[in-house]
């Protein structure tokens, strides 16, 4: 193919380079149903992001979505307002977005929602970052104030992404969109290490020979921060991350994430076929979702659908949005569901756990200058202890400030799991202490705390999908479930989407992007299509679809 002139970095995931947001900004729009199905009804359980999304193309599609969400709308985009002063949010879930990540923000230019830089450590936009490690402290605002040994590390991995992953050549292709070459490289890389690990992938990469670099770069790591937190995992998920950019050049939503996903509860889209102008997801819903679904059985053509008010309704498309697990444990399934391979693949998916702490407190007091440097007292904080990484975000030194005493993943969240916020609390402020002992963090707080721990939300279990060595294809599974034309009658129309299902668990764009996917099925199951100028991802499937690894 030709390729186009050099573009921004953009979330062009490798594994399916499909254009979604192309797709999606096309004045020809996602496609039309037969006009007789106008007004289908249409489940969609789950309310976060991916939820969202798929109900609201629907809508625009003239379908009457029926959503299902067990809590609140917003699912792992949860703002959570402190008591008393609701006009400060702690962000529990997702509050950084990739700029690359250019579906996710096709809805929020939508909605006008106004982002800003967020406080990663040594972006341009954070005052300074601490690095705290091994008992050794190192406070910078640049990466080039900090020790020669730090740009051993940051070139050891540059070098090793470049000589083993053809950083380049694979970030050129997703700017061209030049998607022969992109397969081409992709491909050969799935295949080579889908049983590497990340920390396997760093200890046989010829530039990270020494421990220490190891160690370093495990604490310190890359855009957002340490990463030795996903050692474990597959390397497959780190360079899906880093050729799209997705860990740097991040922004935070102003007023919360949660109003992203509320937003497209409420807001009308224009002129959609068959409903009145205004006509809103909320507006079709009296102003409230379905209850919990507790039940799902196959019924003939249609799939029935039981909530917690003991509702039953039959469906002829179901959208599934929450983690997959909740099909094996909160949700009383058919077998029938599911082919199962994909069974499989729904019991081997992994997740990583994290937990959060956010205080409020009185006045940005860490921009305060010290009296022996002249720098701020307290900066964004990476450290190997117990808080391994402290957010600071304040709206200017006359209005209060919200501290991320604490995020932390996987290991180190479960340090903190069976504590009381209370006593989390009490343990963050006594580590920070060692760290800052001239600042009295304590007598700053007004409200909090604030926390959450992702494993433990009953309805989640974890923060995010992360696959494990050896994953690759069972995710595949998941991810190209929505191609439903070679499944036998009796097992269309179920439709699973969400970060877990994407190939970049974690990121909202996963979500959005598995949703349109789902939408594209559900078009298709109900006998409408694409534009001939705006072929969607079913269409393109087999042009972009993942390589297949030999099972035998």
């Amino acid at each position: 193919m030709t390729s186009a002139p050099a573009s921004p970095l953009t979330m062009l995931v490798p594994d399916f380079p499909f254009s979604y947001d192309s797709w999606l900004t096309h004045p020809a729009g996602l496609g039309a149903v037969p006009s007789e199905r106008h007004g289908t009804e249409v489940a969609v359980i789950g309310g976060g992001m991916s939820g969202m999304t798929a109900a609201y193309e629907l809508l625009r599609l003239g379908l009457r979505p029926v959503v299902y969400e067990a809590e609140q709308l917003g699912g792992r985009m949860r703002s959570t307002p402190f008591p008393g002063n609701p006009e400060y949010v702690a962000e529990m879930g997702a509050m950084r977005f990739p700029v690359s990540a250019t579906a996710l923000f096709h809805y929020i230019g939508t909605l006008g929602l106004a982002t800003r830089p967020f406080p990663n450590p040594l972006a341009p936009s954070t005052p300074s970052t601490l690095i705290d490690l091994n008992g050794g402290r190192r406070q910078a605002r640049t990466p080039d104030e900090l020790p020669t040994v730090y740009q051993e590390v940051a070139d050891a991995w540059e070098k090793a992404l470049q000589e083993r992953a053809e950083l380049s050549t694979v970030r050129d292709a997703i700017q061209r969109r030049d998607t022969a070459t992109l397969k081409a490289v992709w491909d050969r890389l799935v295949r080579e290490f889908d049983d590497q690990s990340f920390y396997g992938f760093l200890a046989t990469s010829p530039t990270f020979q020494s421990f220490r670099h190891r160690e370093i770069f495990g604490q310190v790591g890359f855009g957002t921060g340490g990463w030795d937190t996903d050692f474990p995992n597959s390397v497959l998920e780190i360079l899906r991350v880093v050729v799209t950019d997705a860990d740097d050049h991040q922004v935070g939503i102003v007023g919360g994430s949660q109003q992203l996903p509320r937003g497209l509860w409420e807001h009308p889209p224009a002129a959609p076929p068959h409903w009145p102008e205004g006509t809103s997801l909320a507006s079709l819903h009296g102003g409230r979702p379905r209850p919990a679904v507790t039940r799902l059985r196959r019924a003939g053509d249609g799939i029935r659908v039981r909530d917690e008010s003991g509702e039953e309704r039959e469906f002829p498309a179901v959208v599934f949005s929450p983690h997959v697990w909740t099909l094996l444990n909160r949700i009383d399934c058919d077998p029938e569901l599911l082919p199962t391979p994909l069974w499989t693949a729904v019991e081997r998916t992994h997740y990583m756990g994290a937990s959060k702490l956010f205080v409020l407190v009185d006045r940005p007091f860490w921009r305060d200058p010290d009296p022996a440097t002249g720098r701020d007292v307290m900066s964004m904080t990476l450290t190997d202890r117990m808080p391994r990484g402290v957010y600071l975000f304040d709206d200017g030194p006359d209005r209060r400030g919200v501290m991320c005493l604490s995020y932390t993943w996987n290991d180190d969240s479960l340090k903190v799991a069976t504590l009381t916020p209370e006593d989390r609390l009490e343990r963050l402020l006594s580590q920070l202490g060692a760290i800052y002992p001239d600042v009295d963090i304590r007598s700053h707080i007004v409200a909090g705390p604030l926390t959450v721990t992702w494993e433990t939300e009953p309805r989640f279990m974890g923060a995010f999908k992360s696959n494990l060595p050896g994953h690759y294809r069972y995710q595949r599974r998941l991810f190209t479930q929505f191609m439903q034309d070679d499944m036998p009658a009796e097992q269309r129309g179920f439709f699973l989407c969400g970060d877990d299902v994407s190939w970049t668990a974690g990121f909202a764009e996963g979500a959005v992007t598995t949703a349109l996917n789902a939408v594209w099925g559900v078009l298709n199951h109900l006998g409408g299509a694409t534009h001939p100028d705006n072929p969607g991802p079913g269409d393109r499937f087999h042009d972009f679809a993942p390589v297949e690894l030999p099972y035998d």
